[in-house]
């Protein structure tokens, strides 16, 4: 699959999982959802990869990534996440989001010595000031009370927790570790840390029969999870976090163009002006990034745009 067909079904997906997520907040409670999704999500992975005959033993060094993997992107990154849209709209959590592009490129050349060079920087500058210009009439509107601030601070470490996420499995991909599989361990070991947590702070494992409920927990759990997380960890892979990261700047753009269709959001100016920016840093960011070989980790440079 290329990679330019590997991002479309990153952002298409992740870009809708913000409004879904607020069917999951009110009777359960979110961490008790991470659970369900993410338990679910691992089982059919197994399931799949079982049939598909893919290799489920690995060693204990694997499975220390497999843990890091899950405690990263599949447990504390969406505790945080969850609870942060408690306190916040799915729209300004999704802005908040953003500020992982650049914590993806400032760890990956702390970790990988990759540096992301002008093309990639200009990129995503563009698209942060494309996101400030869409979002500025309503972020005029966001009253910064204790709430919203403690939910944009819950949200921006959500950020920060899943590029360490993002981090563990560039590296389990220079292991040859497969995506796949590493998925399945990773989501099933988040599974097993959320509902250890949940256990501790004593949250009640409830379960809501409404449809909205049951239809958005099958969405995360199949769309969100196995089809999303599987399309970027492989574009991270192939192209580098400080690249694949990008795609947070067209969450927000995804959601904007929901509200659109099924809210009935007007355009002007600053949506026309504001999606012209981020898709120009697309351009920029993803031009020429065929598939390649991982990052070398010792310290060679592998973007050729600077």
């Amino acid at each position: 699959m290329s990679n330019t067909l590997l991002y479309i079904i990153t952002v298409l997906i992740w870009g809708s999982t913000w409004l879904a997520i607020e069917f999951q907040l009110g009777v359960v409670e979110p961490e008790v959802s991470i659970v369900y999704r993410y338990a679910i999500a691992s089982a059919l992975l197994f399931a799949w990869s079982s049939i598909r005959g893919l290799r489920l033993k690995f060693d204990l060094r694997s499975h220390a990534w497999f843990v890091l993997l899950g405690f990263f992107l599949f447990c504390l990154n969406y505790i945080l996440t969850y609870r942060a849209q408690v306190h916040i709209t799915s729209a300004l959590c999704a802005i908040v989001f953003t500020a992982m592009v650049w914590i993806n490129i400032l760890l990956s050349r702390i970790f990988f010595n990759v540096r992301a060079g002008r093309r990639v920087l200009g990129g995503a500058a563009l698209g942060i000031l494309g996101i400030v210009v869409l979002f500025a009439p309503q972020i005029d509107e966001v009253s910064l009370t204790d709430s919203v601030f403690y939910g944009s601070v819950l949200a921006a470490l959500g950020a920060f927790v899943a590029s360490f996420g993002n981090m563990a499995s560039q590296k389990a991909q220079l292991l040859k570790l497969p995506v796949i599989q590493s998925n399945a361990w990773g989501m099933f070991y988040g599974a097993c840390l959320t509902a250890i947590y949940t256990i501790i702070a004593g949250y009640r494992f409830t379960f809501e029969y409404s449809p909205d409920y049951i239809v958005s927990l099958a969405y995360l759990s199949i769309f969100g999870s196995i089809i999303a997380f599987g399309a970027y960890l492989t574009l991270l892979g192939r192209i580098g976090a400080h690249k694949a990261g990008y795609a947070m700047v067209m969450f927000p753009v995804v959601a904007l163009i929901l509200s659109m269709l099924f809210e009935g959001l007007h355009m002007d100016a600053s949506i026309i002006v504001g999606t012209t920016f981020v898709l120009a840093g697309n351009v920029f960011v993803l031009k020429g990034a065929t598939p390649t070989k991982p990052p070398n980790p010792v310290g060679v440079r592998v973007d050729s745009d600077s």
